[in-house]
């Protein structure tokens, strides 16, 4: 599901007073931080994971996969922080 560029703004708006949640750190995207991951993307729908690899191009590819892997989608990514979002259909919350 391709998010529109209105409701990616809504969702970004949403997302920017978020603290981040999850923290990838040099080891990647191990088996229990994709568990960890796909928990708490559940429950919230929308969440802020810091990224802590200095190279560019390395935390590009690692959120990606993670977004390839767990069906959730960029909303936004600004330096070593990035916005993730995946609608449960259990929820009930309205982001937009």
């Amino acid at each position: 599901m391709k998010i529109k560029q209105s409701e990616k703004k809504a969702l970004k708006a949403a997302g920017h007073n978020l603290k981040p949640v999850i923290t990838i750190g040099i080891n990647g995207l191990s088996e229990s931080l994709l568990s960890e991951f796909e928990k708490t993307i559940d429950h919230h729908e929308l969440i802020k994971i810091r990224i802590r690899i200095s190279d560019k191009s390395s935390r590009k590819e690692l959120i990606e996969e993670l977004c390839d892997k767990s069906k959730s989608q960029i909303v936004s990514t600004v330096g070593s922080t990035a916005i993730v979002y995946r609608k449960n259909p259990k929820s009930q919350k309205k982001f937009f």
